[in-house]
């Protein structure tokens, strides 16, 4: 005899006290072959309890589509137990990939029109969850009808359901737009949120509605003023604030009528101060009310002090014990920066305290916030931060700590002297989490700063002997020790910091004479002992064999030692022997280097002091401010009228060969002349010669789908001529707005890479405002350039995500 079917209550009992998954799996197969029969004898009068237990099969993730026909009939029954049933399936069973759900259509019609609120409450969420296109292009009309229905519980449903059908078919809008005047008049709470909802679609979604309703931003003004003052009435309040949910959505309405519009923003200015000030913040809806109000006074054409007024609200949400509100308040610091960089610059300390934050996510928006708030003026006090938590934060963001501290360097650093020691201290601490570029961007500055050459190889090594195991600082210490290896052994030190620095540093200078000194030859004075060159050539042959070092290590070592045979003047048996071992090296690139070394030693010893000598100075990318040099305006004057020494016979060789490809990189020469036919003979005689205006990089589209485009723009800084500046515009000529746009990019190694913060993250439909970003990329190497982009945004309604990679950028951003 086949079992008799179970009650619902008795089927959730028996599949609850299954053991094993293949228990509960039998049960449910045997009672979905009784829905079935049962389905096949069409028992009208049991029909809705085997479509409820059905559903409650479905919600556990088994195969349910065989009850899809059965909704059908229980909507089209005249009981409402069966209605109940047939609409909860059909929102649970049905969509718009199945072509079933347009059968539905007529019967919600029909039970729109009745007049039944139960009903009609049942037909208008199952239209609002799963109405296609389709179905709202039929049924728009009878919704409009029920807008104005008296009875609230029917409007509050007609109007959220209006919602859906504007984001279905945004065609649809001027339909409602009458309506939704009249509604703006209620005072039931639950009827005014979903009207002004509905607004907010609407003016999102057309810009004719929000032309529409910039008409009513006074009676917004007045409804969310008599919410923070009286309130509407007491069982809406929550935590002490009077309708949160409702103040919310009015504030989201007025930054949207208020954006680009100053009469409409003035006339909102008074009440945003009026909640900013009023509105309590021990409770959590409180703070809801206060960050809605932050944002919309940023949007909006606001005063500069009620501008103020809200980023101080979101220094104190950095106070708040709150992990969340801690977080959203540095978010929207970093998206201000940019645009009130003063105000923001105030909370700059409580910054500083969110990095110390044990939660890695608040950390990591502290440091890119921090990073953003570094200028010319706090570049010091905030690199000593930033490198105390380069010390102590997770690995995870070492790298972005470190690659943001040497880019701040490179843009604001005071003197050449303390942007060597930020970037030495970077590399000790940070070690193989720098960025590639770390170390040529360090000897680069080292190679220009010619009077700090000694100071420079006496820190790194220090440093050298200390730890051996940081790549990029064995690297750079072994290019410097080869360089000026000859200055290392001289012993003297009399590069000190220049007195201003002192002050700067803000150190007390209480003690004695021997505790300055003491402190100062710790933190800033160069040891002063003399170092042997046995002791030098040791240090190197350490590097050489050890088994952290990369090939690229061993390279830069072997070269090291190779220059030092120049250097040193002492016996150079021990460095022949050193080079000769390597020759048989496995690596190739070394064993090629050291076959070539011991080439110059056998047959060419009588060139090797001037292949050997020191590397010319090295133009840099960009003007670097130094202290010393604005202590001694007289100084260029002086040089030009004393001699020039005597260089060595290769290197005027050098220079005389150099003429045929540019001029020379030495610092002293003058700068480079424009490439033309003429130039070399300009050059030649040394007549002044204004190069003309580079010309214009054309702009690049990069993306376009559905309406949306992204275009590029590109500016090279005269000055600068390894920074390309990339201004990415993005436009929208569809009839939906974009929302939440999110452009991320990358870039190879060889790049350094800041993202500014777009201008916003809505581009409204139909040729509306664009959002601009710009990118600032610096290229020292002049390599090609390639950009990965990622863009994430709403579009439709839909999320939209796109990765690509853009390779076809002109030949004049980076030549």
């Amino acid at each position: 005899m086949v079992a008799p079917s179970l009650k619902l209550q008795d089927l959730i009992e028996e599949i609850r006290g299954a053991k094993t998954q293949a228990q509960e799996r039998e049960v449910i197969q045997k009672e979905c072959a009784h829905i079935r029969a049962s389905f096949r004898e069409g028992d009208p009068l049991h029909r809705h309890r085997q479509l409820a237990k059905l559903l409650y099969v479905h919600m556990l993730g088994y195969p349910a589509h065989f009850g899809q026909m059965e909704c059908l009939k229980l909507i089209a029954s005249p009981r409402f137990t069966d209605k109940r049933v047939g609409y909860l399936g059909a929102m649970l069973l049905l969509d718009e990939r199945q072509d079933a759900h347009l059968l539905v259509t007529n019967s919600i019609k029909n039970d729109l029109s009745q007049g039944i609120q139960p009903v009609q409450g049942l037909a208008l969420c199952t239209l609002s969850t799963m109405g296609s296109a389709e179905m709202c292009q039929d049924l728009a009309t009878e919704v409009e009808k029920l807008l104005l229905q008296p009875s609230p519980y029917v409007r509050k449903k007609a109007i959220l359901t209006a919602v859906h059908i504007i984001r279905k078919v945004p065609e649809l809008s001027n339909i409602f737009l009458p309506s939704c005047a009249q509604l703006l008049h209620e005072r039931h709470h639950g009827v005014l949120l979903g009207t002004i909802t509905l607004i907010t679609e609407l003016c999102e979604r057309s810009p004719a509605a929000l032309r529409h309703f910039r008409k009513v931003v006074p009676q917004l003004v007045q409804k969310l003023r008599t919410l923070v003052t009286t309130g509407y009435s007491t069982e809406h309040s929550i935590s002490g604030v009077s309708d949160p949910f409702l103040q919310v959505q009015i504030l989201r309405l007025l930054r949207i009528l208020g954006r680009n519009h100053e009469e409409s923003s003035e006339a909102m200015n008074d009440l945003l101060a009026q909640v900013a000030t009023n509105t309590d913040t021990s409770r959590n809806a409180g703070n809801a009310v206060l960050f809605e109000t932050v944002l919309t006074i940023m949007d909006i054409h606001s005063a500069a002090g009620l501008r103020v007024l809200a980023i101080n609200i979101l220094g104190r949400f950095l106070l708040n014990s709150d992990k969340n509100i801690r977080y959203v308040a540095l978010m929207s610091l970093l998206r201000l920066v940019q645009s009130d960089h003063n105000a923001v610059q105030r909370h700059r300390p409580t910054v500083v305290d969110c990095l110390q934050e044990t939660d890695a996510s608040l950390s990591r928006r502290a440091l890119e916030l921090s990073l953003a708030l570094v200028n010319s003026s706090n570049v010091r006090a905030m690199t000593r931060e930033l490198q105390a938590f380069l010390e102590s934060c997770p690995s995870d963001l070492r790298a972005d700590c470190a690659s943001g501290i040497l880019l701040a360097a490179e843009r604001f650093a005071p003197t050449k002297r303390w942007h060597m020691d930020t970037i030495l201290h970077v590399l000790t601490t940070a070690g193989t989490y720098v960025r590639d570029d770390a170390v040529a961007n360090l000897t680069q500055l080292i190679a220009g700063a010619q009077e700090l050459h000694a100071y420079s190889v006496r820190r790194l090594y220090s440093a050298l002997a200390e730890d051996i195991s940081q790549q990029p600082l064995v690297q750079v210490a072994a290019w410097c020790i080869g360089e000026y290896g000859d200055l290392l052994l001289e012993g003297n030190c009399e590069d000190t910091e220049p007195l201003q620095v002192r002050a700067a540093l803000g150190v007390h200078w209480g003690g004695t004479h021997q505790r300055r000194q003491d402190w100062l030859r710790g933190h800033y004075l160069c040891p002063c002992l003399k170092v042997e060159e046995e002791e030098v050539l040791a240090l190197l042959e350490r590097v050489l064999q050890s088994h952290m070092s990369l090939p690229a290590t061993r390279g830069y070592a072997l070269t090291a030692l190779m220059k030092l045979s120049t250097r040193l003047r002492g016996d150079n048996n021990r460095i022949r022997q050193v080079v000769s071992i390597y020759g048989s090296c496995l690596d190739v690139e070394l064993q090629q280097r050291a076959v070539e070394y011991n080439a110059l030693f056998r047959k060419y010893d009588h060139m090797r002091a001037a292949i050997l000598e020191k590397m010319p100075l090295v133009e840099r990318g960009g003007p670097q401010v130094d202290e010393e040099a604005k202590e001694s305006k007289a100084a260029p004057k002086l040089s030009e009228a004393a001699p020039v020494p005597a260089e060595p016979q290769a290197s005027k060789l050098l220079d005389l060969l150099n003429l045929l490809d540019g001029p020379s990189e030495d610092a002293r020469h003058p700068p480079p002349l424009d490439p033309s036919p003429g130039g070399a003979l300009v050059q030649l005689l040394d007549l002044p010669c204004a190069p003309p205006p580079p010309a214009p990089i054309p702009n690049l589209k990069v993306f376009e789908r559905e309406g949306v485009q992204l275009n590029l723009s590109f500016i090279r800084p005269p000055g600068t001529p390894a920074l390309l500046l990339i201004t990415v515009t993005v436009t929208n000529s569809s009839g939906g707005d974009v929302t939440h746009f999110i452009c991320q990019a990358a870039v190879p190694k060889s790049f350094q890479l800041q993202l500014q913060a777009p201008s916003g993250d809505t581009v409204p439909a139909q040729g509306g405002l664009p959002i601009t970003q710009l990118f600032r990329i610096l290229n020292p190497n002049k390599t090609p350039l390639r950009l990965k982009l990622r863009l994430t945004y709403n579009h439709f309604g839909q999320p939209v995500q796109e990765i690509f990679e853009v390779n076809n950028l002109p030949v004049e951003t980076w030549q």
